[in-house]
């Protein structure tokens, strides 16, 4: 499979996580020290023995981009660039948590010291330069940056419950993760990764599929026959159009990505940073995406889309099958460099589609509006932003956020996104990413001060060989592309988007969708 060409490349010189894991392993990927080695239980998976969950899986750190609700717009490139930095730091990290599971064993302070206590002196010192940023063209700092320093170790059965430092209120929260290494339940990041091996296979565990610890475990999959129809963990963005309103749709013919438009960067998130996603993205629409696209270049890109003035972009993290296939970018970060290994699958059907509002006519979107949906980092953060649903054909009746589905022979496996369809009014984008847009409330309105948008829905239909789950183990698991540290978790879904569409079809997705007819 290939890949797309960048403008510019940021030398890969930097190839820690690499450097870190250090083994390859025949069939694919890195070894990452399995941490699960020493769960050799048997039964359902849900069983899982607590003493391998209660080692620490993986680092988990305050999201300062979710906490800065005010950053001046001459200041936001260079606090962007620090983000992304502090991802870097904590996914380095990660790399040490993972490789140095014997070291642990025999010292329970290990964690601590060696890869906590420096991960927090390298957080700081960035922290102190958002500050800079900010100052330097007249804003004013967030009090107090360096209280999100901090991180500490995670279970791998433990998603954080929404207060650990999810940045949900952007104020009074910073003192979380502060505890360095004082883990959730009962200081799990004083004994970090103590299992009875200790790793001490070095990550040859036949169930490792690849990557070793990091994931997807069997417990992250669900028979789609044991999911209750109707039910949903989250609610965020699955209103169904009511009864009135604007009930028209506009569907957005632009393929599945036949031209092999790959990257890791994230241009939303982390403009002008090479990697800033540290996980591959599926792109189709605009053709000329990547983190040093100006609003100017995507004007002027070429699209995949049926309908030429739709230049926007739609991208969202790729689905991969753990087989040991060697992909185009097995020795790259954001690639198998960091984890994400296996053969790509591609989409059979992408079905995007622009909806209304169960209260209200919708008004156009202003052209270069950015929404993402869901949380890339919600195994850490909290499931406060998480907003993603897997499926099965013949079976979307029964959603599912936090579990991959293991569908019947003749289905094949869906991911749903459906976006927030409420706008502000003014921005096309916010400091956090986040608050220029919102989902409709329980009655379908839009909160004060904000106004109807179409609603975009995204859902992906692939054909994946199902799992093999036995005795606590999977076997050729898929999963979703993700941040090292976030362990493949389905509920880290996410998906985003860029509206580039010319003025006359916006116009015309408004007049479709307000006047109740399905257009394309």
């Amino acid at each position: 499979m290939g890949r797309n060409t960048r403008k510019r490349r940021s030398p890969l010189a930097t190839k820690v996580i690499a450097g870190a894991a250090a083994l390859a392993v025949g069939g694919g990927g890195l070894v990452w020290a399995n941490f699960y080695a020493s769960a050799h239980e048997s039964g359902p998976s849900h069983n899982r023995t607590r003493s391998a969950g209660a080692q620490v899986a993986t680092i988990q750190c305050p999201d300062v981009g979710q906490k800065l609700r005010k950053v001046p717009r001459g200041a936001r490139a260079g606090v962007d660039r620090e983000l992304a930095q502090l991802d870097k730091q904590i996914t380095e990290a990660y790399a040490r948590l993972a490789s140095t599971r014997q070291a642990q064993a025999g010292d329970a302070s290990y964690v601590q010291n060696a890869i906590l206590g420096p991960l927090k002196s390298k957080r700081t010192a960035a922290l102190d330069r958002i500050g800079t940023n900010i100052r330097r063209v007249g804003g004013n700092a967030p009090q107090g940056l360096d209280r999100f320093a901090g991180c500490r170790g995670m279970g791998v059965d433990q998603p954080n419950d929404g207060n650990a430092g999810n940045g949900q209120d952007g104020q009074n929260d910073g003192g979380q993760g502060e505890e360095d290494g004082q883990g959730q339940n009962g200081g799990q990041g004083q004994d970090g990764g103590q299992g009875q091996d200790g790793g001490q296979d070095g990550g040859q565990n036949q169930g490792d599929n690849g990557n070793g610890a990091a994931g997807p475990f069997a417990e992250d999959f669900v028979d789609i026959n044991d999911v209750q129809p109707g039910s949903r963990d989250l609610e965020n963005g699955f209103a169904a159009n009511g009864d009135g309103g604007s009930q028209g749709s506009f569907t957005a013919v632009c393929g599945v990505n036949e031209n092999n438009l790959f990257n890791s960067d994230n241009l939303i998130v982390a403009p002008g940073v090479d990697n800033g996603a540290h996980h591959t993205h599926d792109y189709v629409g605009n053709q000329d995406n990547d983190a040093f696209s100006s609003d100017e270049d995507l004007a002027n890109a070429e699209t995949s889309c049926q309908n030429q003035g739709d230049k926007s972009t739609y991208y969202w993290p790729v689905l991969r099958l753990q087989d040991g296939t060697q992909e185009f970018d097995a020795g790259d970060l954001g690639g198998g460099a960091e984890g994400n290994v296996g053969k790509i699958l591609k989409a059979s059907e992408a079905e995007i589609k622009f909806v209304g509002n169960q209260r209200s006519d919708v008004v156009a979107m202003p052209k270069f509006l950015r929404i993402i949906t869901g949380d890339a980092k919600a195994f850490t953060n909290g499931v406060a932003n998480a907003n993603s649903s897997f499926s099965c054909t013949g079976f979307e009746d029964r959603q599912v956020t936090d579990k991959y589905v293991l569908c019947p022979e003749g289905s094949q496996v869906v991911r749903t996104s459906n976006f927030q369809s409420c706008w502000d009014g003014q921005n096309i984008d916010s400091a956090n990413h986040r608050d220029h847009v919102a989902f409709v409330q329980q009655d379908g309105s839009c909160p004060n001060g904000f106004q109807a948008i179409p609603q975009l829905q995204v859902r992906l239909v692939y054909d994946v060989p199902a799992p093999t789950v036995e005795n606590g183990q999977v076997q050729n698991p898929y999963a979703v592309d993700g941040f090292p540290e976030q362990l493949h978790k389905p509920i880290t879904d996410h998906n985003d988007f860029i509206n580039v569409m010319d003025e006359n079809l916006m116009n015309e997705v408004v007049d479709c969708i307000n006047s109740g007819e399905d257009c394309q």
